[in-house]
């Protein structure tokens, strides 16, 4: 992350974040919000008061900040006065906000099938990125990071380099995947990153990967309000449907908590479908007390 023409307050949070071992996404992100906070006030953040601070958290409901902006900014905050600070105090202050959980939109196997399908061309580079997108249940950006080395197709798996939370794992390779991944290799022969962007130094990026889906979705007809990570989502929710452990799918999709992969139990139709209800039991009681009533 850039640190020239900063501020020694700045500096100081910047170093802060990188003593944590904070990510450059997320050391931006932390950044920006202090910087909201700053134009809010008009003057130093280090120097707000608890009132200027409940003031910014009413100012930021009143403007119809979503809950999700609200708490990223509240976990700024609480990095910047607790660690930068020293002023654990402020805490007290701040409060998050409750946010809807809304079931994920899921795609059916048919709908995957068709964008995979439409993915553009030239050659099979989307289509193959998409496809690991579906086919391991990776990120966006985990899935432009990749490079050549992290596909093991010995062991038939692909190695996940710092993940979400700076975690690595490793996600299956399917056959059917790898024999894609194969074609794509010998169509491109890309070197170093398996996805190089332009200039090929640079692998691409979610948002060029977020563009080719959009694109596929709208070519296959599918008009569901599906996104790049509804891929993921379709992932986890169709292993689930399959049988597969929702603990398996945790440790597969990177989360830390199961209750995060729970979510998929949800939104499992066919799970919920072939579920027998207890009241077709309820209902063979009821015929055996109606025959023994006649008898």
């Amino acid at each position: 992350m850039k640190e020239e023409r900063t501020t020694p307050l700045r500096k100081r949070m910047i170093e802060d974040m990188r003593i944590r071992g904070m990510g450059d996404k997320a050391q931006k992100a932390h950044i920006r919000a202090i910087k909201d906070f700053a134009a809010f006030l008009g003057h130093s953040p280090d120097t707000a008061t608890p009132e200027e601070l409940r003031a910014y958290q009413l100012h930021m409901a009143d403007t119809g900040v979503t809950p999700t902006t609200f708490n990223a900014r509240i976990v700024a905050l609480r990095f910047f006065f607790g660690m930068t600070c020293g002023r654990e105090d402020m805490k007290r202050f701040m409060q998050f906000r409750t946010e809807p959980r809304k079931l994920p939109v899921v795609l059916s196997v048919e709908e995957v099938s068709d964008i995979l399908m439409a993915a553009p061309g030239p050659g099979l580079k989307y289509r193959a990125a998409l496809s690991i997108g579906y086919g391991t249940g990776l990120r966006a950006a985990e899935v432009c990071a990749l490079k050549i080395g992290d596909i093991d197709s010995d062991r038939m798996l692909i190695h996940v380099e710092e993940g979400k939370g700076g975690k690595d794992r490793k996600v299956m390779l399917s056959p059917g995947l790898l024999g894609l991944l194969r074609d794509y290799w010998c169509e491109a022969r890309p070197e170093g990153w398996l996805f190089p962007g332009k200039p090929k130094l640079n692998p691409i990026s979610p948002r060029q990967l977020n563009r080719a889906f959009t694109s596929a979705k709208h070519m296959a007809g599918v008009t569901k309000p599906a996104t790049l990570h509804t891929l993921r989502h379709s992932f986890a929710t169709h292993l689930l449907e399959a049988g597969t452990d929702v603990r398996v799918i945790q440790v597969l999709l990177g989360h830390a908590k199961l209750s995060t992969t729970a979510r998929y139990t949800h939104v499992a139709t066919k799970t919920i479908r072939d579920t027998i209800s207890p009241y077709d039991m309820l209902a063979k009681l009821q015929d055996q007390t109606m025959k023994r009533s006649l008898q």
